[in-house]
């Protein structure tokens, strides 16, 4: 009878202990972190920051576009609202974080020919 509870023991596959699957699944979830942070959070950190040093250097008179794609002349600078001049009498009120980019550069050799 001893020898069949060896031959039972022999044919099992060995295993671990619970210790070693624990440390594996934790390496495994640390490098799918890693993984995220460095493809999507890093990124959209940085992003945003330079986002927000660009709004800080926003002042009146800079042409501007916002995420709804109206094309404006900074008129006004409130704490969190920009005010946009569109067109000879039109003002509208946007948050800042509306604000987008900077006009592209028209050149003015097309205007003029």
């Amino acid at each position: 009878m001893d020898n069949m509870i060896d031959i039972a023991y022999a044919q099992q596959p060995a295993q671990g202990g619970p210790a070693g699957a624990f440390f594996v699944q934790l390496i495994f979830l640390i490098g799918i972190f890693a993984i995220f942070y460095f493809l999507i959070i890093r990124p959209q950190q940085k992003a945003r920051k330079k986002h927000q040093e660009f709004l800080a250097q926003l002042k009146k008179g800079d042409k501007v576009i916002t995420s709804g794609g109206i094309w404006g002349t900074v008129v006004d600078i409130g704490e969190d609202t920009i005010t946009l001049k569109v067109d000879a009498n039109t003002k509208i009120t946007f948050t800042k974080d509306a604000i987008v980019s900077y006009q592209p550069k028209v050149k003015e050799e097309n205007t003029e020919k």
